[in-house]
């Protein structure tokens, strides 16, 4: 991951180095802020690489953007570009098709190489996610190259899956699996041009990407209701909706079942919450990790760590205990 801000300039520099280095060189935009504001300007963005595309996050002052046909020439992309706006919200002003805002939380799409101008709605500035897949690994044949900046508008089925792989790409780590990532950024693309109209929804590719935007989109229902005891497919099938047949055949195809993802997941919520909460008893653990049986929490929790949820905690302690008393020696020498 590439991290940079304006903190690392000096404040009377800062605007004009985000404009010369990073909006042109980097983003192959003209940025413009009128001189009297430029010394109070902070920017900042990170930049990741899942193989040959790009995720940008970037937060930046208020300030206009155009991606003029000069640095379309100057800079030429050839990328399908996934837009997600994070905070306030975003105008585009496009030639020929007119504008349009994006809300805090929703997408836009569009090929690289198309001109624009855009800025932010509110006082707080730019604050978007920016997915850049090159052209070429899309056999989707020439017609992305006339895809100028659009709101994602597709099957609003779609939306929550688009949002949930978005995130799950945002969070992946530094280390993580290209064979994990890989289908992500496929999948994006499939669902972003499944909403432009260029790609089939029922094509193989298409239909591919929506199982992986459903198992995402599973995954994390999961996770947002695990203190619901009533926790089960039927549940998760019925909020997707999709077949209780299609939802375990999304599972069975990653060799895991829902049921083994569903108590990894409450393990996992227990262990945290014994380690950052040693003063909440135990049953309320359980009850908080969907167990409404205390029995059976003991019962999981040692078949899955060998140990009662009580000891885990005791050795949590004393592993904090004795990393403060190491601590506290090297303070002394």
């Amino acid at each position: 991951m590439h991290k940079w801000s304006t903190d690392q300039v000096d404040p009377k520099d800062r605007f004009d180095y985000w404009r010369e280095v990073r909006a042109k060189g980097l983003f192959g935009v003209t940025a413009e802020l009128e001189r009297e504001h430029r010394r109070d300007f902070f920017g900042e963005f990170t930049l990741r690489r899942f193989d040959n595309a790009g995720l940008v996050e970037l937060r930046a002052s208020p300030y206009r953007v155009e991606r003029s046909s000069a640095d379309i020439a100057d800079a030429p992309g050839g990328s399908l570009c996934i837009y997600q706006q994070l905070g306030g919200g975003g105008w585009f002003g496009v030639n020929g098709s007119g504008d349009f805002t994006i809300q805090n939380g929703r997408f836009a799409t569009s090929h690289s190489d198309l001109p624009y101008n855009t800025a932010p709605l509110a006082a707080d500035g730019f604050h978007l996610r920016i997915l850049k897949i090159p052209a070429r690994e899309l056999p989707l044949g020439s017609g992305i190259g006339d895809l100028f900046p659009k709101p994602f508008a597709g099957n609003p089925s779609l939306t929550p899956l688009l949002e949930s792989c978005f995130s799950d790409l945002a969070e992946a780590g530094d280390e993580s699996d290209p064979a994990a990532t890989r289908p992500l950024v496929q999948a994006l693309a499939q669902l972003a041009l499944i909403g432009r109209g260029v790609a089939k929804p029922a094509s193989r590719a298409a239909l591919a990407a929506i199982r992986v935007g459903q198992l995402s989109l599973a995954r994390r229902l999961i996770a947002r209701n695990l203190s619901f005891a009533g926790l089960s497919p039927p549940f998760v099938a019925d909020l997707l909706g999709i077949s209780l047949r299609h939802l375990h055949s999304l599972f069975e195809a990653t060799g895991t079942s829902f049921s083994q993802i569903v108590t990894a997941e409450r393990m996992r919520q227990s262990r945290r919450l014994l380690t950052e909460a040693p003063e909440r008893p135990v049953s309320q653990i359980a009850q908080a990790c969907g167990y409404e049986s205390l029995a059976t929490f003991y019962r999981t929790f040692r078949a899955a760590h060998g140990m009662p949820p009580g000891d885990f905690r005791l050795r949590g302690e004393a592993g904090k205990r004795e990393s403060r008393a190491t601590i506290l020696h090297l303070k002394a020498k």
